[in-house]
């Protein structure tokens, strides 16, 4: 179970611009403005673009798994779950600088969840809760409903029904019907070991309609099928959205100086707030294994490392490809570097230094243990590396704030967090 009741309240600090460093002489002319943010835009819609190939692999990974369930069909859907997440954890620092991408990413991407909604739960799990009157209706379950004091027929169960009824139903954020972790969680099934070893563990039976476990196999298999396919259309979108002609790329051509904040906001607010407060720091505070990002398949420590893989894509304009291939191009590094080379070489140090401390933490968890045992209570070791990434996170975020000052640009609104800012908060 994760429900949103757990998550501490947000802040939001604003770093503002002071022209108070010196800049050092420029070794080359730097690039326009208009080449940083072409290139900003290009690795956005190759991840995009490999998203979506991923995306489909998975799809059709899903579908031989509803054609021949078996442990071996299920085993491959997961790890084409896992492989679609490498490619799409690298975009995640395109939120937040660009509404676009924030206003659509809930639908692919939002978490917790309260997935007593979606299917069956371990009774440890509970049947109610204060702020969710959803929380173990079972869509997959019951034909019928009752969502805003209305009663619906759901005899079919649709990518329509799910994006436009059930997500976010009642306007409760954890009820979250679409998207990656639905689907992980239909695949994987809770993970109810705690702090021990071992992910969720559903059986592929789950999905066999003539030896059914868990009851509702077929339409199991139509909530399965219509989160895939919803995944792909919002998928596709995206691309579009980042494309020659698309609204996202658009818009940060047509204001250079927000563009260039946007990539500044999205890096610092991903950094801080949102990575080393919400999804690091408030469950290592907690020690709840309910506090980690991929929750139901133990795959946080990939989500966790990518996320910071993509910082660093947008600030040396380098993005490799699913296919080995490199799109390349003028950075705002570059951009940094031609105002003051100290604050660009020091920036740069420091998100080579959090990689290695997140690269470190992934090694852990694919050799020692999951990320939910590194977090928990009384695990020195596992929690030190935790902390480690936590606080190369922290670090960076201030030199992303000077390379801010750097460039001159207007104050720029990095998310903050509790779990950094206010820790008694969080035990409130």
């Amino acid at each position: 179970m994760l429900s949103s009741f757990t998550k501490s309240s947000r802040r939001v600090l604003t770093v503002t611009a002071t022209l108070a460093l010196m800049s050092s002489p420029a070794l080359a002319k730097a690039p326009s403005s208009t080449d940083v943010l072409t290139t900003y835009s290009n690795i956005a819609e190759a991840i995009f673009q490999d998203s979506l190939t991923t995306a489909k692999a998975l799809d059709a990974a899903i579908q031989s798994l509803v054609a021949n369930p078996s442990e071996a069909t299920l085993n491959a859907a997961r790890a084409a779950w896992v492989k679609a997440r490498e490619p799409y954890q690298q975009s995640e620092v395109y939120r937040f600088g660009n509404s676009i991408v924030d206003d659509w990413e809930g639908k692919v991407n939002a978490w917790p969840l309260d997935e007593g909604l979606i299917d069956y739960v371990d009774t440890s799990y509970g049947q109610d809760s204060d702020e969710n009157r959803l929380y173990t209706v079972n869509v997959i379950a019951n034909k019928k409903l009752t969502v805003n004091g209305k009663q619906l027929d759901v005899t079919n169960i649709t990518p329509a029904l799910l994006s436009d009824t059930l997500h976010e139903a009642e306007e409760v954020e954890a009820n979250v019907a679409t998207g990656y972790h639905a689907i992980e969680f239909l695949l994987w099934g809770q993970d109810l070991n705690g702090t021990g070893p071992g992910a969720g563990n559903r059986p592929a039976t789950d999905f066999d309609v003539k030896n059914c476990t868990g009851g509702n196999c077929d339409r199991r298999i139509q909530y399965l099928t219509a989160s895939s396919t919803l995944l792909l259309s919002d998928l596709e979108e995206m691309v579009a959205n980042w494309s020659d002609k698309g609204k996202a790329r658009q818009n940060l051509i047509a204001n250079t100086q927000a563009g260039l904040s946007a990539i500044l906001t999205g890096m610092g607010s991903l950094s801080y707030g949102e990575l080393a407060g919400e999804r690091m720091k408030l469950g290592l505070l907690l020690n709840d294994p309910e506090e980690e990002h991929d929750c139901f398949s133990d795959n946080t420590h990939n989500s966790h490392y990518f996320d910071q893989i993509g910082i660093r894509n947008v600030y040396t304009g380098q993005y490799r490809r699913l296919d080995g291939s490199v799109v390349k191009g003028p950075s705002i590094s570059d951009l940094v570097a031609d105002k003051d080379a100290s604050v660009n070489k020091e920036l740069a140090a420091k998100l080579d230094k959090t990689v290695t401390a997140m690269a470190i933490m992934k090694s852990r968890a694919e050799s020692i243990e999951a990320y939910d045992q590194m977090i928990g209570e009384g695990n020195k070791e596992g929690n030190a590396v935790v902390q480690a990434a936590i606080d190369g996170l922290i670090d960076q975020t201030r030199s992303i704030e000077r390379a801010v000052s750097v460039l001159g640009l207007k104050a720029i609104e990095i998310e903050g967090s509790d779990s950094l800012d206010n820790p008694k908060a969080v035990f409130e």
